[in-house]
């Protein structure tokens, strides 16, 4: 008898507690979570809902003392256009068996709203599954962030960050040209992208780089440390040819996904070792790994030709949002209110060109094995190719007999030769 009392006080309990919603932040920043997170708890708050931040991620949700903020108007207002994050991230991936339904029942938690890539996506999914079985009625909405911008959005949809990275990796790679031409000499610039080039080809592009190199570009050939530096050199030549002696290159740290792992180590940096025996390539700084495959093939010419490296990394995550994101965030935090009341759950929130929100589910874009799709460069687009063809310097058949007065095989530097492209 008086374990039914308790239960239903605790049903009256529940009933006039004020539904609430949570957001996590999982993974690595990119510019404009404020904004999201800042649009979301204005747009609940407005409609009566508490709103609650949880720190660290799904390590917090699941803790036995999550730290939590509780996110007020004044709060939410002064943080939407800030870059970084006010809610601390983690990339903690929880099994099955940290699972527990004790935060979400002690706050009548209606709506879990997680904002990261699609390891974060596809945990929230797993989440959502636990809970139905465990008879909670919670809906999960995703709003999918990630620098570079390689999740299967619909067309002219890009990921949220992405063009704030691009902008700030802009700004620095304009001033990195700029000393290039000042003292004459060459620079090898690194930029993230896991396996897509999106942000090196956006920086690359927009700085008119005579050398931009990408994973997409490898369609037809193995990528190796030979042909990053055979490209490089190509440009590097073509310039001297057309009495320029100065460029820049930009990489995307990508190519180091499709090398194995002798290939890298053959660079001689010293790596640090995860527990499977691997690399740890964020230990290192990836342009100093390219512009030593560059240099020992230059030296081996004898050429006295300098190349510098720069790294566009960590410090593109935190920028403040451009207009652009700070528009496209506000969105994304409105519809997913516009979602949430349409009964929509266990989905991606995008945004189309028109500003229309609709929810993208993980079946629609997960292989065979559930792991998602990254949305890739197209390489055979007319923008890449134009491009490929008039805004890059390289060496092809007519340079032939000027470029061998720096390198005697100068045919085994002619661009669509090293891509396999003729």
């Amino acid at each position: 008898m008086k374990t039914l009392k308790l239960k239903a006080s605790r049903k009256i309990q529940l009933k006039t507690m004020k539904d609430s919603i949570v957001i996590l932040c999982g993974g690595g920043p990119a510019p404009g979570i404020n904004t999201v997170i800042s649009s979301v708890g204005k747009v609940f708050l407005k409609n009566g809902y508490r709103v609650i931040g949880m720190h660290e991620g799904y390590k917090g949700l699941f803790s036995d003392n999550p730290e939590t903020i509780e996110l007020d108007f004044p709060f939410l207002d002064g943080i939407f256009s800030k870059g970084g994050s006010s809610l601390k991230m983690s990339r903690f991936k929880p099994k099955d068996t940290d699972f527990n339904t004790n935060f979400f029942v002690k706050n009548n938690v209606k709506l879990l709203v997680t904002i990261g890539g699609d390891d974060t996506a596809s945990t929230a999914n797993r989440i959502a599954k636990y809970l139905e079985d465990n008879q909670i009625s919670i809906s999960n909405i995703h709003v999918p962030k990630t620098i570079d911008n390689d999740l299967p959005l619909p067309v002219g949809s890009p990921t949220f960050g992405f063009h704030s990275a691009k902008n700030e990796g802009v700004r620095i790679a304009t001033t990195v040209y700029e000393d290039a031409r000042t003292s004459q000499n060459w620079f090898v610039l690194s930029a993230m992208g896991r396996e897509a080039g999106h942000l090196a080809f956006g920086i690359g592009t927009s700085c008119h780089f005579p050398m931009i190199i990408i994973p997409e570009m490898f369609d037809k050939t193995d990528i190796s440390a030979e042909k990053i530096a055979n490209l490089v050199i190509s440009s590097i030549i073509k310039r001297r040819i057309l009495g320029l002696n100065y460029g820049a290159a930009i990489i995307s740290e990508g190519v180091f996904h499709f090398m194995d792992q002798e290939e890298i180590e053959s660079t001689g940096i010293n790596f640090t070792y995860d527990a499977h025996g691997h690399p740890e390539l964020f230990n290192v700084s990836k342009s100093h790994v390219f512009n030593m495959f560059i240099q020992r093939k230059i030296k081996s010419y004898k050429l006295n030709i300098g190349t510098r490296p720069v790294e566009l990394g960590f410090g593109l995550r935190c920028c403040p949002p451009v207009a652009y994101d700070l528009d496209l965030c506000t969105m994304l935090g409105n519809g997913v209110y516009n979602l949430f009341k349409a009964g929509e759950s266990k989905c991606m929130i995008t945004v189309d060109p028109k500003g229309d929100a609709s929810p993208l589910f993980l079946k629609d874009v997960e292989d065979e094995n559930g792991k998602v799709r990254p949305r890739l460069v197209d390489i055979n687009s007319e923008k890449v190719q134009t491009v490929m063809n008039n805004n890059l310097h390289y060496l092809c058949e007519e340079d032939l007999e000027a470029a061998r007065a720096y390198l005697p095989d100068a045919e085994n530097y002619l661009f669509k030769k090293i891509l396999n492209w003729e």
